[in-house]
């Protein structure tokens, strides 16, 4: 697969961390196997001696050697990778309606992957703890490699940005348990004095007018934040649709979830913008009602201008229990994941191992009988040399007795 360096991301060309990969027949399907440019050897995303600058790469990939070329993730690097598969009608170039949403707030580097169904999408950032694969959605940052084609998607961006919030988000929305999302900490903060918030449902009434629930939310200890966000000031995020969520967040929060509300006051901030209205979903939606909903969808717990205090000491500890028995079970979870996937990686490891050993064999075998049918040709032209060698000196012997002989018998006639 011909891969033009030139569309490559600075970022990717500049490091030296490039294997080629094969496409093999495993188990009935086809499987990527990593090889090393030059010794065609098979690469590991663990040894960086197997691993190559993109140069050396391609030109293995271009001489016949490799199916195309692939980007390994280290601890060294901060790039994340996502995978997005089975989202792309290769034939329609149409993908639905996740994969489109991912790509839009990501608003990073993406191409099309080797297969044509899926897409490949490199953004900068930390990769959040827990499980990182869900269905056909899948998140790299180390010890795996990334195929590379260089078929960029129109519209993208050519270089890999940093997105940790989007990162985050998506992650938290498509990847995680919704178990997990009910831990995950909440986009703010509350002063001290500011009451406590819910169980994380949306069914509280705020019944404060705006600028009372504004004034709130600027003296909270966040508040620096959101006076920012509501003035309009992007400073600190990627885009202005990453700032547009932080606000969405911050309006979920003390709103209580109320998406109208949510609209109304959003419409009076310095970040509204001509995109808020425009519809960029196949059902209609426009672009503010998703960041709204997904905002609410994000938010695990409210204001409650009166909060309850049912909670006891037992039912806490009880709730405490259950959430390290979840996560111990995630964590169980997701180190059995990755142990199948090495024994997966040492297994076609083997494989390709004992195939090569064969091949080698062979190949001995095959060098053996040559060079012993050379040994023998060089024999027998050795013995003809000799054979020659002694006729022409027998041959000048007998020349010089007969010479003598003539002379003698010359001599005796005169």
């Amino acid at each position: 697969m011909s891969v033009d360096a030139s569309i490559l991301p600075d970022e990717l060309c500049e490091r030296e961390q490039w294997v080629c990969w094969k496409e093999e027949e495993r188990d009935g399907k086809a499987t990527k196997i990593p090889v090393t440019p030059g010794s065609g050897g098979f690469a590991s995303s663990t040894d960086s001696e197997t691993w190559t600058e993109l140069k050396t790469a391609l030109e293995y990939v271009e001489a016949g050697n490799a199916d195309g070329v692939g980007f390994v993730f280290t601890d060294d690097d901060p790039i994340v990778g996502v995978d997005l598969d089975d989202c792309r009608d290769p034939e329609t170039e149409d993908s639905d309606e996740a994969a489109r949403d991912i790509i839009e707030r990501l608003d990073s580097y993406t191409e099309v992957s080797p297969s044509g169904t899926g897409y490949h999408v490199l953004i900068k950032g930390d990769l959040p703890e827990g499980r990182n694969r869900r269905g056909s959605f899948e998140l790299y940052e180390t010890v795996r490699f990334f195929t590379v084609t260089g078929n960029h998607v129109d519209g993208t961006p050519t270089r890999v940005a940093r997105r940790q919030d989007a990162l985050v988000a998506i992650h938290r929305e498509y990847v995680q348990d919704t178990d997990d999302n009910s831990n995950a900490e909440p986009d703010h903060c509350e002063s001290a004095d500011e009451p406590s918030a819910t169980d994380g449902s949306a069914d509280v009434d705020v019944d404060l007018a705006d600028e009372e629930l504004l004034e709130k939310a600027v003296n909270a200890a966040n508040g620096a934040k959101f006076e920012r966000l509501w003035n309009g000031n992007t400073g600190g995020y990627d885009s202005q649709s990453e700032a547009d969520m932080a606000l969405c967040n911050l309006l979920a929060f003390w709103t209580g979830g109320d998406q109208a509300r949510m609209d109304d006051l959003f419409r009076q901030s310095g970040l509204l913008r001509e995109k808020w209205d425009e519809v960029h979903y196949a059902d209609g939606s426009t672009y503010g009602e998703k960041t709204i909903e997904r905002a609410v969808g994000n938010t695990s717990a409210f204001y409650d201008p009166e909060p309850r205090k049912e909670s006891t000491r037992d039912s806490a500890s009880t709730a405490d229990s259950s959430v390290d028995t979840d996560r111990g079970q995630v964590y169980l979870v997701e180190k059995n994941r990755l142990l199948s996937e090495r024994v997966e990686e040492l297994e076609t490891l083997l494989e390709w191992k004992n195939e090569h050993i064969k091949v080698l064999e062979a190949e001995v075998e095959q060098l053996t009988v040559e060079f012993a049918e050379r040994d023998q040709a060089t024999d027998q032209t050795h013995e003809e040399r000799v054979d020659d060698a002694n006729l022409d000196n027998d041959g000048a012997q007998l020349g010089s007795v007969w010479g003598r002989t003539k002379q003698l018998f010359g001599k005796g006639s005169k």
